[in-house]
């Protein structure tokens, strides 16, 4: 089954520069930005600025050097806001099952407090 990407969705506006947002880190190939509707103290997505529907699509189409960059990314992340020893959570969700609200791949670093089991 061929699926298609959206580009009508919020990421994509973002990155194509057509709606303002709070950037953290960018480079050539992944933006950073606070999230709208944060759900720990510290809520940044992590995306990929190529248009990848989800982390399958990220996988078989993505460049060795975008799923790099996406690495450094974290790396960067977690060094900027002092987590190493803290500690966070990176997140993806895909798909119906897996809740993704957005059909534009990205990760979600929480931090800042206990986040809690990973599911009830």
């Amino acid at each position: 089954m061929k699926r298609y990407y959206n580009k009508e969705n919020i990421f994509s506006k973002i990155i194509d520069g057509k709606l303002e947002t709070e950037k953290i880190y960018e480079n050539t190939y992944v933006l950073c930005i606070q999230d709208l509707f944060p759900r720990s103290p510290l809520h940044v997505l992590i995306l990929p600025k190529k248009k990848y529907i989800d982390i399958y699509d990220f996988s078989v189409s993505a460049s060795i050097e975008e799923k790099e960059q996406i690495f450094l990314a974290f790396k960067i992340l977690i060094e900027k806001f002092e987590l190493i020893d803290k500690g966070n959570r990176i997140i993806t969700n895909s798909g119906r099952d897996g809740r993704q609200e957005i059909p534009h791949l990205h990760f979600h670093l929480l931090a800042g407090k206990d986040i809690g089991k990973m599911t009830s």
